[in-house]
C-alpha cells in the first residue's frame, strides 16, 4: 500500500481516477482486537512510510479506501477487527523480480553468500518508481545459473540494505540457512559496520555516541526524525562516531552502527547539528558553515557537483561465516566522487 500511494503522491491525482469498472485490491490490513477507535486517516498515516495524511484523506474521499468491503471517508473511526483495504481501478503492479544483466562488483563469493560493493545511485530493492535496474535484479542475473536461488523467495537474498545514494558493502545470502544465521547476527548486533562520512561543521568532540529513537518525520514521510528514548515514538538507535580529519567547515568522520535503522546516520548527524554534506533530504545541500563570499559559494557548488549525493560510504563489513563460523571482514575503498570531494577540502585547508 505504501508503494501504491507513494506513486500517487508523486503526481497522479486521485480525484482524476474514475470508479467505473473493476476495482483491484492493492492492500489489506486487519485492525487488532485491542484497536481503539481512531480516524482512518490517522490510523493509516501511522502505518505508511511514504504517504502524507493529506494524500490518504484524498484517497478516502475518492472512494479508494474501504472498510469491511465498503468505501469510507477519512473521518471513519477504525474499530477492532475492521478489514481495511485499498481498492484501485488498475491491477497491482507485478513485483516479480526479474534477472537483469547489470554489472556487479563482487568483493567475495562462496556457496553460502556474496559480498557486493554497491555504487551510489543504485537502488537496492525494487519499489515504487524503481521496478528495474536494482541491485536485487543484478544479483538475480549473477546467480541465474544457481537452481537453488530464487530471487522472489524472501528466505534468500539481501540480509540488510543501504540507501540508493549511499555506496558500499552489502551481504547477500544464497541459502535460507545463511540468511537466517546472518540475520540473527544483525539482530543481535554482533556484526561490525562502519561508514565514512563527510559532515557539515567542526565537531566539538573527537568521538562520541548519538542515541535517540528513529521514526518517520511527521511533516515529511520520506525523512526520518530523532525522538527521545522514552517517547514511545520510533525505534531505539545508537550511532558511534570518531573524527578522522577536520577541514574547518566540514569534518570527515567514521560512523559505527550499533543498530541499523532507516537513514540512521543521516538522521542522527542532522540531530546533533552536523548533516552530511550533499544530503539534500536532510539539508546538507545548503551552505551550513563558512563564508558568505561569492568565491566560497562557487567552491561549495563545485563540491556538490563533484559528489551530488550524501557523502556516505559503507566502508567496512564484518560477520561470522554462517557455515564455518570464521570471522569475515571486508573493506571497501572510498569511491572516486568522495575521494575527489575530500581532496578538494584538504587542498582548501592547505591553502589557508
Amino acid at each position: 500500500m505504501e508503494d501504491d500511494l507513494e506513486m500517487l503522491d508523486e503526481g497522479q491525482e486521485l480525484a482524476d481516477e474514475e470508479q467505473n469498472g473493476t476495482l483491484y485490491e492493492h492492500f489489506r490490513l486487519v485492525a487488532d482486537a485491542g484497536q481503539i477507535a481512531v480516524r482512518i486517516d490517522k490510523f493509516l498515516t501511522e502505518r505508511m512510510a511514504h504517504s502524507s495524511r493529506n494524500r490518504i484523506q484524498k484517497a478516502a474521499d475518492a472512494g479508494f479506501i474501504h472498510v469491511n468491503g465498503k468505501p469510507v471517508k477519512s473521518n471513519y473511526k477504525v474499530r477492532p477487527g475492521d478489514v481495511v483495504t485499498l481498492m484501485l481501478n488498475r491491477p497491482r503492479h507485478d513485483d516479480t523480480i526479474e534477472a537483469e544483466d547489470i554489472p556487479l562488483e563482487v568483493v567475495y563469493e562462496d556457496d553460502q553468500l556474496m559480498v557486493i560493493n554497491k555504487p551510489a545511485g543504485m537502488v537496492v530493492h525494487p519499489g515504487c518508481g524503481n521496478y528495474h535496474g536494482t541491485l536485487v535484479n543484478a544479483v538475480a542475473w549473477h546467480l541465474r545459473g544457481l537452481s537453488t536461488y530464487d530471487p522472489n523467495d524472501p528466505e534468500v537474498g539481501l540480509v540488510h540494505r543501504i540507501d540508493k545514494d549511499t555506496s558500499g558493502l552489502l551481504v547477500v545470502a544464497k541459502t535460507p540457512e545463511a540468511k537466517s544465521t546472518l540475520g540473527a547476527q544483525f539482530f543481535n548486533k554482533t556484526t561490525h559496520r562502519s561508514y565514512t562520512a563527510l559532515a557539515w561543521g567542526n565537531l566539538v568532540e573527537d568521538e562520541g555516541t548519538i542515541t535517540g529513537n528513529i521514526g518517520r518525520d511527521a511533516k515529511d514521510r520520506l525523512r526520518m526524525d530523532v525522538f527521545p528514548e522514552d517517547s514511545g515514538i520510533g525505534k531505539h538507535a545508537v550511532t558511534h562516531y570518531k573524527v578522522i580529519e577536520r577541514y574547518g567547515y566540514t569534518t570527515l568522520v567514521e560512523c559505527i552502527l550499533e543498530t541499523g535503522r532507516t537513514h540512521q546516520i543521516r538522521a542522527h548527524m542532522k540531530h546533533i547539528g552536523h548533516p552530511l554534506f550533499g544530503d539534500e533530504r536532510y539539508g546538507g545541500c545548503e551552505i551550513l558553515r563558512g563564508e558568505r563570499t561569492a568565491s566560497y559559494k562557487a567552491y561549495i557548488r563545485n563540491c556538490l557537483a563533484i559528489c551530488p549525493r550524501q557523502a556516505l560510504h559503507a566502508r567496512t563489513l564484518g560477520f561470522k561465516h554462517p557455515e564455518t563460523g570464521e570471522q569475515m571482514d571486508f573493506n571497501s575503498e572510498l569511491p572516486e566522487d568522495m575521494q575527489q570531494l575530500i581532496e578538494k577540502w584538504r587542498k582548501r585547508l592547505r591553502q589557508q
